[in-house]
């Protein structure tokens, strides 16, 4: 992979692809690699919202847990936590760290989701998604990442998911720097009018893919299946 050192918004010393064309035909090699992700794992949209507030600052194994925990006590629904003591609700999503920062995320959500939309996370896929994501960010705890999660995953809103795995393969292509804003790496692939909402929902899920395994902090590149991959 090539280590980016780049320290303005893109490398100018380059492409001759378009952004967009490289960031499509970056997607097609990731695919051709990996194979559909049928990413966000999750039986219901709400069930999708949970997983992507108690993702924060831990591994999807320990929100799996938490999740089962909730099942297993019948409690995943919006009432059913919604009328969850604090404590009770802690517990059940213990595993997923800061257990209790996150049970008053969750309920702040909630409270959010009852109050607006009768409690049915279906009901606000009718909405305007810049709309969506204003309110979805004013609730306590919830950032770009989680607000993009939900909008893509449980409402199947266009907007692209940027996490650290997505930002340091970017950036390690010379791309774009990886200090830059969260909004400007999601301008980057907004732009790219050949991705769609569909190929959002599967990109962002081979990033992480390429970036637990391969594109970490110490890089695996010899064995990369984008080692090597240019954008001219």
């Amino acid at each position: 992979m090539i280590q980016n050192t780049t320290i303005g918004h893109y490398n100018t010393t380059a492409p001759a692809l378009s952004r967009g064309e490289f960031l499509t035909r970056l997607y097609e090699t990731l695919y051709a690699a990996f194979g559909p992700q049928n990413w966000w794992p999750a039986d219901t949209p709400f069930e999708v919202a949970v997983g992507a507030i108690l993702t924060q600052n831990t591994s999807w194994g320990n929100v799996e847990k938490a999740i089962a925990n909730l099942k297993a006590a019948d409690a995943l629904g919006p009432f059913i936590i919604h009328d969850m003591p604090p404590q009770r609700l802690s517990q059940l999503i213990r595993p997923s760290g800061y257990h209790n920062v996150k049970a008053a995320r969750l309920k702040a959500f909630i409270e959010f989701l009852v109050r607006n939309y009768d409690g049915v996370i279906e009901n606000m896929k009718v909405g305007q998604t810049a709309q969506l994501r204003a309110s979805l960010l004013e609730i306590n705890g919830i950032g770009p990442e989680t607000a993009d999660s939900i909008l893509l995953y449980a409402l199947e809103k266009p907007v692209f998911v940027i996490d650290a795995y997505t930002k340091r393969v970017i950036a390690r292509h010379g791309i774009m720097d990886y200090k830059r804003p969260y909004g400007d790496f999601q301008a980057l692939f907004h732009a790219a009018s050949s991705l769609t909402h569909q190929v959002y929902n599967d990109y962002h899920a081979l990033f992480v893919r390429l970036g637990k395994y391969f594109c970490k902090p110490r890089p695996v590149c010899a064995r990369c299946p984008i080692n090597g991959f240019t954008p001219d």
